[in-house]
């Protein structure tokens, strides 16, 4: 039977617009939470509760700091949106000591093999992820308007942080992306013949001063599902985008496929685009921007990768011959 209480915070969250990924997140750790201590209502908890679950995250459980920093963000917003007793932020805590891992990166002979050998299906999506540097959700997420074919650009709007930038798009996908137009305009034409169908899902804002937009083509998913599916948002009939999970496994399946030794997922396609960006001379703030990352720190984690051996020295080794 499903908690009152968790189903209570997930209406809250949806009325407020949260992405779902962000409530289904959220949710999953405020019930580890309230499991954790032994069941009790977090309005019997506080501040001295969560930095000990906090703790117990890196003490016993090794997770890394993003993944402490998502919890801790789970339970501010249950306590100051939910509860109403917002939490001290000064609370001390144990914090993760893990330093971020150098991120798998393909060469340029592993991504050509590894776009070649994915299912069709999911080929043009990988090869948007590698050729402009996206998230796997910022490329799923895409709409129709969102593609520029006169100057090769990709718009991302409402991104981590809820930033938007603008990105380079390969010009060897223009023949590609006007296919996928066309599929996503059959799925378009399709759902306007249907009486049930409520239009596509846009921001807040957007559905208040244009509703119209939400039954135009160029507001619709580049990358549509295959159903149609109800909006938990509003109870009533959307064509969401295509399901994350299905892309994920493709990738590894294809990894192992094309015989890669290495831990292969949608985030790789991103790293490498960075990488081979910073491979060619592209200068790192540009890479920064493609990117969409507010710290310059963040992105030069990628230049630890094309270092030769520690901080670019050369092993004596390779002298003696």
């Amino acid at each position: 039977m499903k908690s009152p209480f968790l189903t209570l915070i997930r209406e809250q969250m949806l009325t407020r617009h949260y992405a779902i990924r962000t409530v289904d997140t959220y949710l999953y750790w405020i019930k580890y939470y309230i499991n954790y201590n032994h069941k009790t209502h977090p309005a019997m908890l506080g501040a001295t509760q969560v930095e000990a679950f906090l703790t117990f995250l890196i003490i016993e459980r090794n997770v890394a700091i993003s993944t402490q920093s998502t919890a801790l963000n789970a339970l501010v917003f249950l306590y100051r949106e939910i509860i109403k007793q917002p939490l001290d932020m000064n609370m001390n805590f144990t914090k993760s000591k893990r330093g971020p891992k150098l991120p798998t990166v393909l060469t340029t002979q592993e991504v050509r093999k590894l776009l070649t050998l994915m299912p069709l299906a999911q080929q043009l999506l990988a090869k948007l992820m590698y050729g402009s540097g996206l998230r796997l959700m910022e490329a799923i997420r895409l709409r129709v308007k969102d593609i520029d074919l006169h100057y090769y650009t990709l718009s991302i709007f409402n991104a981590k942080g809820g930033k938007h930038r603008r990105v380079t798009l390969a010009r060897e996908l223009s023949t590609d992306l006007k296919e996928q137009i066309s599929r996503a305009k059959k799925y378009f034409d399709a759902d306007q013949l249907n009486t049930e169908y409520a239009g596509v899902y846009l921001p807040n804002a957007l559905s208040r001063k244009h509703p119209s937009a939400a039954y135009q083509l160029m507001w619709h998913y580049l990358f549509p599902s295959g159903s149609l599916s109800i909006d938990p948002r509003i109870g009533k009939m959307r064509r969401h985008h295509i399901d994350a999970t299905t892309f994920q496994k493709a990738i590894k399946k294809t990894a192992i496929k094309a015989e890669i030794e290495k831990t292969v997922t949608a985030h790789t396609l991103r790293h490498s685009f960075a990488t081979h960006l910073l491979q060619r001379g592209t200068d790192i703030r540009t890479v920064q921007e493609q990117l969409g990352h507010s710290d310059l720190r963040t992105t030069q984690i990628y230049t630890h990768v094309i270092q030769a051996g520690a901080n670019g020295v050369i092993s004596p080794l390779s002298t003696l011959s």
